[in-house]
């Protein structure tokens, strides 16, 4: 949601990272914040869970779920120079009442050759 989403940016920008879009929306795909830092385009799915919630947030992020944020991604990268890198980030963010008591930031969680050594997934 928009408290996990605007935590993310929060500590995003405090650590130095440009953000370039939220919410980017392409074929049915969605990216929730896409940064910039150094040499990298940065996707965020960021996931708020509340403190009764089983597991962690990033569990959340399926196989599926990559393959998802993948395509959008190179949607995205249509765009970009062909020097600048990309990585795959999940923000996790706990919350009770409206409130964030724990968030972590996992760099390069997943990657796009995860999936059959090769950014052709399927």
């Amino acid at each position: 949601g928009n408290l996990g989403e605007d935590a993310a940016v929060k500590y995003l920008k405090k650590n130095k990272y440009i953000i370039l879009e939220r919410n980017f929306n392409v074929h049915g795909g969605e990216i929730d914040i896409i940064a910039k830092k150094d040499d990298y385009v940065i996707f965020v799915e960021v996931k708020t869970r509340s403190e009764n919630s089983l597991g962690r947030p990033s569990e959340a992020v399926s196989k599926s779920k990559q393959k998802k944020l993948i395509l959008t991604a190179m949607k995205y990268m249509e765009n970009e120079p062909l020097d600048i890198f990309s990585r795959f980030d999940v923000f996790e963010v706990w919350q009770s009442e409206g409130r964030i008591y724990k968030f972590n930031c996992i760099e390069a969680a997943f990657e796009a050759c995860d999936f059959s050594g090769r950014y052709d997934i399927f």
